[in-house]
């Protein structure tokens, strides 16, 4: 499992079909090395990209986090994207065991490449216990994710400008309740969005695995959000993003290879950022909550 010091490991007694082996793909990723007491390391998929993918190192720090803690399950993380993560290298993982406690544990992590911290997360532990309840719940009635195109079908006119980022497996399904980045030409757009995610495939009954994909998978489509209200084609060429910060809380048990919607909007954006956030809702229960801050600079300007 992936609680404690033990460490979790792929499948091996499933029917394997091209989206289950790319989320095993994704937990070999997840799972990372120890090499000492309190530092781990983590490699990234074989793919052509020019930088780490934001959403690997939180969900990879995440997991280191936990393996250092025996009691109770992620309830916060807050978390800095310091330097671009290079991915045709390790990267380590050192965890700082702050507290303790009977009800909660705090962890803090950072990683590191090229002898320099690329990335910085505090996480904070609970033990769960009963108290008050209530949410806000969605406010929309949105279209079932059957009902839904996934990312190849509605981006298969696309497949050639897209090259390798369409060809390559994708763990996650996401399914956009109206246009797709990708095919948006130029229209301003209300500034929030919805969209329909889950593992693309069958995961471990682990909860603290299920907290560390959708961490992973919180990072996609959220800072898009930014960009709705300007109008901005995706792959412009007009615009610099990257993910600043990031922080997550965590409501409610979930699954993470159930459909869940990631409900984003963003309130503001100014001074060459932009701040997005989202609610993450599992058979009508808000399960998570997440903020993000990007840099989103236009170029040439």
């Amino acid at each position: 499992m992936l609680g404690g010091v033990t460490p979790f490991s792929p499948f091996v007694d499933h029917n394997v079909s091209v989206h289950q082996a790319a989320v095993d793909d994704l937990l070999k990723v997840l799972d990372l090395e120890q090499i000492e007491q309190n530092i781990f390391r983590g490699q990234s998929p074989d793919e052509k990209r020019q930088r780490v993918f934001g959403g690997q190192v939180a969900g990879q720090a995440l997991v280191a986090a936990t393996r250092t803690v025996t009691n109770g399950v992620v309830h916060s993380l807050h978390a800095y994207f310091l330097r671009p993560g290079d991915p045709t290298i390790p990267i380590l993982y050192d965890v700082e065991r702050i507290r303790d406690g009977r009800s909660f544990t705090t962890r803090r992590v950072v990683a590191i490449q090229h002898g320099q911290a690329i990335f910085h997360l505090s996480a904070s532990f609970h033990a769960p216990e009963p108290g008050m309840e209530h949410q806000i719940d969605l406010p929309i009635e949105l279209p079932q994710p059957e009902d839904l195109d996934d990312f190849h079908t509605r981006n298969a006119e696309h497949a050639e400008r897209l090259g390798d980022w369409y060809t390559r497996p994708r763990p996650i399904d996401t399914r956009y309740v109206g246009p797709d980045p990708v095919g948006r030409t130029g229209e301003r757009l209300d500034p929030q969005q919805y969209v329909w995610m889950r593992a693309d495939g069958v995961l471990p009954d682990d909860e603290l695995l299920h907290q560390c994909v959708v961490t992973y998978a919180s990072d996609m489509t959220l800072l898009d959000t930014v960009t709705r209200p300007h109008g901005t084609p995706f792959a412009s060429g007009e615009l610099m993003m990257a993910s600043l910060d990031h922080a997550m809380w965590f409501h409610r048990p979930f699954r993470a290879d159930e459909w869940f919607v990631y409900a984003q909007d963003t309130p503001v954006a100014a001074g060459a950022r932009g701040l997005a956030r989202g609610l993450i809702y599992q058979d009508g229960q808000l399960v998570a909550s997440v903020a993000q801050e990007g840099l989103v600079r236009r170029l040439n300007a």
